[in-house]
């Protein structure tokens, strides 16, 4: 049995494919194999995948005829036979190292369930610096304890540089199908019931942004579908850990918050108040200007403001008047990168 799996499923990646399986190829680390899973895919990228497997035995090809990438990342992890299992997308490219270091690493930490690394981002339109900007922010989120913490501002992971161990799947669940992001939501459902995860401070994959990809093509990647998901399991989250449940202050009073903020109210918590840092907003009976919120103690604050660089201002004035991140507030927008 090899010692990692390597799941790549593609859907007309075309001769980008070839670039994906050499680079697992000329990984340092050789005890792998790898699953291609060819989910309905019509130019030239099956007959590439079969050369593969015609020069390497470790290489295997299966076929998932319903579209979707949940029905091929599913139908792949079926037939990964190892402990451990990498994913890997058509269009991205690992680092030599990257298997040898995420080996390593979980053999090193039993307790993890997944680890990541440190991604590089590959993009050509200057219009993108959006993403760019993201991937700075899942860069900067390392260890377990971040990564619980930011979990609900946006994905803390690029998804084809995670492994994590088969076991995991058989506890926390496979890839969920439906109108959001699947793997979000597979860390927000694991994390939820208990699994550990952290990342290699280390380069390990390019990751490659083209306009075609699911994240900019597919609507179960909007900002709206990200919000719906996130509310669920913030939701679940609060009446765990807000100490003053129903009681949660909202920071941010503008219309995008407030559409946020209206899932939390149709389960159950009370809005004490909205805070922003427009005075004229915060006019309103129902707001408070940011420089009037109490001392920590009162209620607990959620950050739904998601206007660029926003977090980051917000989470310092938090914290210089004492607030601790996770007991007394949560970001939940606003990457502050």
């Amino acid at each position: 049995m090899p010692k990692v799996s390597v799941l790549l499923p593609f859907l007309n990646p075309g001769i980008l494919l070839k670039r994906a399986i050499d680079s697992i190829i000329k990984q340092s680390f050789k005890d792998w194999e790898m699953i291609l899973v060819n989910n309905g895919s019509t130019d030239d990228s099956v007959f590439i995948a079969k050369k593969a497997v015609s020069l390497d035995k470790r290489i295997r090809l299966v076929d998932e005829p319903k579209k979707g990438i949940v029905f091929a990342l599913n139908r792949g992890l079926d037939f990964c036979s190892s402990v451990l299992i990498a994913r890997m997308d058509a269009d991205d490219f690992a680092y030599k190292n990257r298997l040898l270091l995420q080996y390593e690493y979980m053999q090193n930490y039993r307790d993890l369930d997944l680890c990541s690394g440190i991604v590089r981002y590959v993009c050509k339109n200057s219009s993108f610096e959006g993403y760019r900007i993201y991937v700075d922010w899942i860069n900067s989120i390392k260890t377990y304890e971040q990564i619980c913490l930011n979990r609900f501002i946006e994905s803390p992971f690029a998804h084809p540089s995670v492994i994590f161990r088969k076991e995991s799947i058989k506890k926390y669940g496979y890839y969920l199908n439906g109108s959001f992001p699947e793997d979000y939501e597979m860390w927000l459902r694991w994390l939820e019931k208990g699994a550990k995860m952290s990342k290699i401070d280390k380069l390990i994959l390019n990751w490659h942004d083209l306009p075609s990809r699911l994240s900019r093509v597919d609507k179960r990647y909007s900002q709206d579908s990200f919000y719906e998901l996130k509310m669920q399991y913030l939701d679940r989250w609060l009446k765990k850990n807000n100490r003053f449940y129903p009681r949660t202050a909202i920071w941010g009073a503008g219309r995008y918050a407030r559409k946020r903020a209206k899932y939390l109210i149709e389960k159950g918590h009370k809005i004490i108040t909205y805070i922003d840092i427009d005075p004229k907003k915060a006019d309103r009976s129902d707001c408070t200007f940011y420089k009037n919120i109490p001392g920590p103690g009162q209620y607990f604050i959620i950050n739904l403001t998601g206007k660029r660089g926003a977090g980051r201002f917000i989470k310092d004035y938090l914290n210089g008047l004492s607030y601790i991140e996770g007991k007394d507030y949560i970001m939940a927008a606003g990457i502050y990168t």
